[in-house]
């Protein structure tokens, strides 16, 4: 029986969604797309043509107006994707520390998700993806051939925030990364256009208590099924 050709992750900040997906994109030989790539495209468009990221109106229509494509990686350099603007290659640009700092304005926006919505749509029907976000599965690609739903505690989730910055020689509070989880988790599932939730037909994993091979197993066993 032929692997669904069309997977979508879900889940909340710090699940584990974005290193399950690549993982099990590689695995299946299949683009990995985390449409947040597609909110920092916009944003460092706007920067890049002088667009205030906070006038709304114009950031929506920069949306509505240019056609972004993801594809998968033509160079070796560690990209999870190549995010094309006009064939030109911003995947890089899209990392820089302006565009870090101003893409959960533009984000926030609810034309902009409408807009960048009906391009991941296009790029998903392709198939031989996993697409990895907060609303693939409700909004986006509501009808995925295999719809998961990855989960964990708020508490869980930013204790491995704290062990991963901690790793890296940085410094770090608990209790300050735990409430900006909370507070995140409170936007994403409040907000009006698309709040983070599970898909009716979603397969719910919490990874509480498993590490990432453990939920890799639960996923790839999903595909195999």
């Amino acid at each position: 029986m032929p692997f669904p050709s069309i997977i979508a992750i879900d889940g909340p900040a710090a699940s584990g969604k974005s290193t399950i997906g690549r993982k099990l994109a590689d695995s299946l030989d299949y683009l990995f797309f985390d449409t947040g790539v597609m909110y920092r495209a916009i944003t460092w468009i706007a920067i890049s043509r002088g667009v205030d990221v906070a006038d709304e109106a114009a950031v929506t229509a920069l949306a509505e107006s240019t056609p972004i494509d993801v594809r998968p990686p033509s160079v070796n350099d560690s990209r999870a994707c190549d995010v094309l603007v006009d064939d030109t290659d911003i995947t890089w640009e899209t990392r820089r520390a302006e565009v870090e700092g101003k893409v959960s304005i533009v984000s926030a926006y609810a034309g902009v998700r409408r807009a960048l919505s009906k391009q991941q749509r296009r790029i998903g029907l392709r198939g031989r993806v996993v697409m990895v976000g907060r609303d693939i599965g409700t909004v986006v690609l509501p009808k995925a051939d295999l719809k998961i739903y990855l989960d964990a505690s708020a508490e869980e989730r930013a204790r491995r925030r704290y062990a991963e910055l901690l790793a890296r020689g940085g410094q770090a509070d608990y209790e300050t990364i735990l409430a900006g989880v909370r507070e995140r988790d409170r936007i994403d599932s409040t907000r009006d256009i698309a709040p983070l939730r599970a898909a009716e037909d979603a397969v719910v994993i919490n990874s509480d208590k498993l590490d990432i091979e453990q939920v890799f197993e639960k996923v790839w066993q999903l595909c195999d099924e």
